[in-house]
């Protein structure tokens, strides 16, 4: 690798970016393609942070979405901006969800089309009364993401400001005000139903449906309103290609991107911020305007010296896998491949999340540890290597709920091997075979899966308590000290760009765009 692209070529920069994840490096694109100097510092031998692809099973041509794999929230304005050479892939089929009722397997496929969703609808809870009101209730949430998704890469609006935005009381009370079991036990009776609607406020949040923090909420919101449309998108290439595409876009334009720089402080004083940084023989200095970093606010705060904000909690487990074939269904009605190419959801009725949810907060693992699958190959086969597409194999992701870090405090792996244990067995209820008959193996034997609690994350990637937001979702709009862009911090010259800022969480890109926007602006005044 030149050295340019490799280490700190001077001491003296426009901008320090701390952290090489995909908020950093969108970041330092925008900023280098502004003619600013910027240097990324990043502690792993990689950029990419949790959006990266791997080969995580030894002999075996899969590349995987280890960790973040799905994209929903990423703007095209960024896309366009920086010029990347990235696409996404929409799915075919929403969501499956088996069930038996009456002693016979059966379930909801949501595969578009209007005819054949009431269909489906009606054979499940025998009239058309649910269809009609999934019908009314996501219009009125693709309503409001028509309205709040473009604020995202905006100044911050006012609460008020936002709630005449989305210009629907109903929407505004059901969304920001009322806890969402309200909203779901008023508007559909089905119990299955009810908890795949529910799904989408527990995605890596430990909370109940009628929880008064709300916070649930907030999760519902930011799942509902990607893209303007709420659609989740399978990343062509797995997630690292937009990582790939990222870092050639920031060095393109000349930022210095440099692997294996650990960022241990930063002092300044409100206009020059001085970066102390180790690598694995030295340790310098780097001075910049401004300092992002793309990391949590505990590490922010380690970083700074400042007293560290409440502590963060995980609650998934995510598993990715690997099989020669998808399996067989119980219910016979329903193509595997239809079923596992969207969202298949498990263990997820209503009533189901809520015991899972009261299991977990006792201390105790779920008894029926309620997840989602979804197959990438499915959608883009790229990800595998040609003899694996001509026998058929398949990836299968599986992202866990209700299982919060607490619970794996006394022994993670022992906790860990438990827990797959009875997620796997649920999945298996639903199935015309066992799930271990159709997993591939590796070079040496090994069953291709790889499960991650949050201590792992924590471990791995330092994500606090292992939460993929970093903290709990924050409302979309300005509120006390969280300025104008909503990534700024007690020191005028240092930014929080990760997934903590406000309107961060996910792969979206948009606190890396929205701390530039800051720098640039900064500049202008």
């Amino acid at each position: 690798m030149p050295a340019h692209e490799g280490r700190p070529g001077h001491r003296s920069y426009d901008a320090v970016i701390v952290g090489g994840g995909h908020n950093g490096l969108v970041a330092a694109a925008y900023l280098a393609r502004a003619g600013r100097s910027v240097l990324v510092l990043e502690r792993l031998d990689h950029t990419g942070g949790a959006a990266v692809s791997t080969r995580p099973f030894a002999g075996v041509d899969a590349r995987l979405s280890r960790y973040s794999y799905l994209v929903s929230l990423l703007p095209k304005k960024i896309v366009r901006d920086l010029g990347l050479d990235f696409r996404v892939r929409t799915r075919n089929v929403s969501s499956y969800t088996p069930v038996e009722r009456d002693g016979r397997p059966t379930g909801l496929l949501v595969a578009g089309g209007e005819r054949r969703n009431r269909e489906a609808f009606a054979r499940l809870t025998g009239g058309d009364r649910e269809y009609a009101a999934w019908r009314r209730f996501y219009g009125m949430t693709g309503e409001v993401a028509k309205r709040v998704f473009p604020t995202l890469t905006e100044p911050l609006p006012s609460r008020e400001e936002l709630r005449r935005r989305i210009d629907d009381e109903d929407a505004w009370r059901t969304l920001f005000e009322e806890p969402i079991g309200v909203a779901i036990e008023d508007r559909f009776s089905d119990d299955l139903v009810r908890g795949v609607v529910l799904t989408d406020a527990l995605i890596g949040t430990f909370a109940d449906a009628h929880d008064p923090s709300l916070k649930q909420n907030r999760c519902f919101l930011y799942h509902v309103i990607g893209g303007g449309t709420g659609a989740w998108d399978v990343p062509v290439g797995g997630m690292g290609a937009l990582t790939d595409a990222l870092a050639a876009a920031a060095r393109g334009a000349g930022a210095v991107i440099a692997t294996g720089h650990e960022a241990v402080r930063i002092d300044t004083d409100g206009r020059t911020a001085q970066i102390t940084y180790r690598t694995a023989d030295s340790e310098g200095v780097a001075t910049a305007r401004h300092a992002l970093v793309n990391a949590s606010p505990q590490e922010l705060a380690a970083l700074t010296g400042d007293p560290p904000p409440p502590p963060a909690e995980g609650a998934q487990l995510k598993v990715n896998m690997l099989l020669k074939r998808l399996p067989r269904l119980r219910d016979s009605s329903v193509d595997p491949r239809e079923a596992f190419s969207g969202t298949f959801h498990i263990a997820e009725g209503y009533d189901q999340l809520a015991t899972a949810h009261a299991q977990a907060a006792a201390g105790e693992l779920p008894a029926a540890p309620p997840s989602e699958i979804y197959c990438h190959s499915l959608t883009d086969p790229s990800i595998l290597g040609p003899d694996l597409v001509a026998q058929g194999y398949q990836t299968l992701t599986l992202f866990g709920l209700h299982t919060p870090a607490r619970l794996f405090a006394r022994d993670n792996d022992a906790v860990r091997e438990e827990l797959l244990k009875s997620t796997l067995a649920q999945l298996d209820a639903h199935l015309a075979e066992p799930l271990a008959d159709c997993v591939a193996t590796d070079a040496g034997g090994r069953p291709c899966i790889e499960a991650k609690t949050p201590l792992d994350l924590e471990r791995d990637l330092r994500l606090p308590g292992g939460n993929i937001f970093h903290r709990e979702l924050a409302w979309p709009y300005a509120q006390q000290d969280t300025g104008r862009w909503g990534v700024e911090t007690r020191h005028a010259n240092v930014l929080l760009c990760g997934a903590g800022a406000v309107r961060g969480g996910g792969v979206s890109g948009v606190p890396g765009h929205n701390a530039a926007m800051a720098v640039l602006q900064a500049g202008e005044e």
